[in-house]
């Protein structure tokens, strides 16, 4: 695949109106979240979950792509179709979710860094096989006393950098995900000065690795304050805060900008990315604003499917719902009132 078609895919994920269904939670995330909806946790309700997920009719008018996890991608419907000819037969792109997890980052107690490297150029090859069209790979930066360290955050840009050069090699649109977490009690402002120093230390590696920037979409956290802050600011003063933030921070270059949810319930996301979605935000910024949420998609349909394929259909509605909401908020046109739609 060219740099040109590479730079196609990366637009068509960020296309107006629509956004990316991250489906991507490990083994160990996915099973507790069954634990906690009381479902059992087995391979099999995995697959039976996530074909519920990429044959939702009429997912594609909201929805660009879909973030695989390993298992996730080898597996097939129950008519024996694999997951990613639904996809791609629904117009929908598969990508791809290549990095083995955070580790403790020797030498700084407190902090991760994100592993994988290792083999990652055959695995993206053999992802590419099967129908991916994009990757991410996730580093995670906890604000605290101190933290996060130069080091940890250092560490973290050069490995998405390496990342991104090889998915570029690979035929593969990199996701960069560099998620400043809402544990703990950390202000606005603190959050907004900690992703700043974290995007342009990640930005700078990327330029060094060579990492074209217009075949790229970055997934960042909304600049938001911790969950345990007793300042939680409405959706406005939360969208000054990350336009502006991006607006120093991310180069004009970029294909695109796919916020994660984090620890945002369904509404909270939404509401917060219609908020930067208002004229007085759009007509200031260079690039695509999207979403690449899970829970924030994904929680309402697993509350009501509950394991029971009696629920598919409900649960699939709860889907789309959610879909329509967060492409109602790329126009700026999410309300309140649609939750009770």
């Amino acid at each position: 695949m060219t740099i040109h078609a590479l730079m196609e895919t990366a637009n068509a994920m960020v296309a107006d109106g629509k956004g990316l269904l991250a489906m991507d939670e490990s083994t160990g995330t996915c099973n507790r979240r069954f634990a906690s909806a009381g479902i059992p946790q087995t391979e099999e309700a995995r697959r039976a979950y996530r074909e519920l997920l990429v044959c939702t009719p009429g997912l594609a008018q909201y929805i660009s792509g879909a973030i695989l996890f390993d298992e996730t991608i080898h597996q097939r419907t129950t008519t024996g179709v694999p997951f990613t000819k639904v996809l791609s037969d629904a117009g929908i792109i598969a990508g791809i979710k290549v990095d083995l997890g955070a580790q403790a980052l020797a030498g700084h107690p407190g902090e991760k860094v994100t592993e994988g490297l290792d083999g990652l150029r055959l695995r993206l090859t053999t992802y590419y096989s099967m129908g991916a069209r994009f990757a991410k790979w996730r580093a995670v930066i906890t604000p605290g006393t101190g933290l996060p360290s130069p080091a940890c955050m250092d560490a973290n840009a050069h490995a998405l950098a390496r990342y991104a050069a090889l998915c570029q090699e690979a035929s593969l649109v990199p996701i960069v995900e560099p998620e400043v977490l809402m544990d703990g009690d950390h202000t606005l402002e603190r959050c907004s000065t900690i992703t700043h120093e974290l995007l342009l230390r990640v930005f700078e590696q990327l330029d060094r690795q060579g990492v074209i920037l217009e075949a790229m979409i970055l997934k960042p956290n909304m600049v938001l304050p911790g969950l345990g802050c007793a300042l939680q600011p409405d959706a406005e003063t939360i969208a000054e805060a990350t336009v502006s933030c991006l607006l120093r921070s991310v180069p004009a270059a970029v294909a695109g900008i796919t916020f994660l949810s984090g620890g945002q319930s369904a509404e909270q996301a939404s509401a917060r990315l219609n908020a930067m979605h208002q004229p007085r935000f759009s007509m200031r910024r260079p690039w695509p604003l999207s979403f690449s949420f899970a829970r924030a998609l994904q929680q309402p349909v697993l509350a009501a499917w509950a394991g029971n394929d009696a629920n598919r259909t409900a649960a699939q509605a709860a889907l789309l719902h959610r879909a329509q909401c967060n492409s109602a908020a790329l126009r700026g046109e999410y309300r309140s009132a649609m939750e009770n739609a």
